[in-house]
């Protein structure tokens, strides 16, 4: 079945790269939910909002990334963990990385690096990452985070009812909450220190950051990457009204853009059902908004610690990131 969104345009074909099997993409079994890893002999370099980064001992060049099951809503890391949360997430990214090569490069190790045996070899512990980890080079990150929007909604429609603008971008007049743009557009950010919420800037700032060809090709990149997953998603009954990419350079390949981190997943993008898509509207999504809207209802100033989420709200926030997973990777 095909859906189509008023003003897309369906997908196609796809490039040879775009056509390997979805089932190289299924999870593994799933493993029970975590909220924090802990392994034994690794040290642990770096705990993000989801991500736990682990140091190879013996291999200065790549990294672990484990994936778990935190959610953070209004940068506040929630305490309970989504079941299935982090399996999904890694699922869906390696089936866009072992799609988009032929726009970009991507952060995962050489596949003779990849097996969990050799980076965790204590069993126990390696069967709870299965689903939720991967091996991947270290680069150099950049201080970006390369946002962009195919639709009008969050804090771009908040300014652009006060300016007109999104990130100094001139918008046509008229339009609504949800409304397609004539085009993406870039609107990147500062990353912020955990805790504390990106900042919002134009493609000046960036380029005075990171310098203005860097910029641009980040720029180019991240659009490039939203259209051709936008059409593959659109096409299997999902829009992406927007998404954060992440990029690193890789200094042992001539100082190459590489993608890293996530890659168009729930977490970093809103994923929108077609068939309830009405603009005028904040459309329900596949995406951590659930939770948002339902934290919304509480009494709860926005700072940690963050309140506990009931059995139904954990609930039906897995199955929409399984939805999510069963509906891109169909």
């Amino acid at each position: 079945m095909k859906f189509t969104s008023p003003g897309v345009t369906p997908m196609s074909t796809l490039t040879p790269e775009s056509t390997v099997s979805a089932a190289s993409s299924a999870a593994p079994a799933a493993s029970p939910p975590m909220h924090e890893s802990h392994l034994t002999g690794l040290p642990r370099l770096h705990q993000g909002k989801v991500r736990d980064i682990y140091g190879i001992p013996g291999d200065p060049r790549h990294m672990l990334i484990v994936t778990t099951d935190r959610l953070s809503a209004f940068d506040v890391v929630l305490p309970d963990p989504i079941p299935g949360k982090g399996g999904v997430l890694t699922s869906i990214s390696n089936f866009w990385f072992a799609r988009t090569g032929h726009i970009v490069p991507n952060h995962l190790a050489a596949p003779a690096e990849r097996d969990l045996a050799r980076v965790v070899p204590d069993a126990a512990e390696r069967a709870l990452l299965t689903d939720r980890a991967m091996v991947v080079r270290k680069l150099r990150a950049l201080p970006v985070e390369a946002v962009v929007r195919g639709y009008l909604i969050g804090s771009g429609w908040k300014d652009y009812q006060r300016t007109g603008e999104v990130c100094g971008i001139r918008l046509p007049a008229g339009l609504r909450m949800a409304d397609r743009l004539p085009e993406p557009i870039f609107t990147p950010s500062t990353k912020a220190p955990k805790g504390q919420h990106d900042e919002n800037v134009g493609f000046a700032e960036i380029a005075a950051l990171i310098g203005e060809d860097l910029a641009g090709n980040v720029r180019d990149t991240a659009i490039a990457l939203y259209r051709f997953a936008a059409e593959h998603a659109l096409a299997r009954g999902i829009i992406i009204a927007d998404t954060k990419f992440e990029f690193g350079i890789d200094e042992e390949n001539g100082g190459r853009l590489t993608l890293i981190d996530e890659a168009l997943t729930p977490d970093s993008s809103r994923f929108w059902p077609v068939d309830t898509y009405a603009p005028g509207t904040s459309p329900p999504s596949f995406d951590k908004q659930f939770v948002r809207d339902y934290l919304e209802t509480l009494d709860w100033n926005k700072t940690a610690p963050g309140p506990k989420l009931p059995e139904e709200v954990l609930r039906r926030t897995s199955e929409k990131y399984q939805e999510a997973l069963r509906r891109l990777t169909a």
